[in-house]
């Protein structure tokens, strides 16, 4: 291997100095498209703008570990595409999610959590007393 060694690369939308995003990077969820989802669940609400900063940076930080992993899923197969199976994979093993109208048309099974022994105590305590 003649080119073995590893050569730096600049990860578009990693933190610079300030520990902003590089300019360069164009964000999925702007403060605009942020504020336009709170007003349509809540049209009088008003986020301050340390929240904003917040849920935009928790966002970010969000979509680029889905497509981290995703990618590490693509190069799994051997591929140099990353392919939506990728992306749902992650989502639904990492965090139970799933994204009706991608990928596979196969209706998926909903999976009730499994409940834990002092769980299913609780419950049947709950339902002795109220019972009386």
């Amino acid at each position: 291997m003649a080119n073995s060694a590893a050569t730096p690369v600049k990860v578009l939308g990693t933190p610079g100095p300030a520990g902003r995003a590089s300019p360069e990077v164009s964000q999925v969820l702007t403060k605009k498209k942020l504020q336009d989802l709170v007003r349509e669940i809540d049209p009088n609400e008003q986020l301050d703008e340390d929240v904003e900063e917040m849920l935009l940076q928790i966002a970010d930080d969000f979509i680029e570990s889905v497509v981290t992993a995703a990618c590490q899923l693509a190069r799994h197969r051997k591929s140099n595409t990353l392919e939506v199976k990728d992306v749902q994979l992650h989502l639904e093993r990492q965090w139970n999610m799933w994204i009706p109208g991608y990928g596979s048309e196969e209706i998926r099974p909903f999976k009730k959590a499994c409940t834990t022994e002092a769980h299913k105590q609780r419950m049947a305590l709950i339902r002795k007393t109220t019972k009386k």
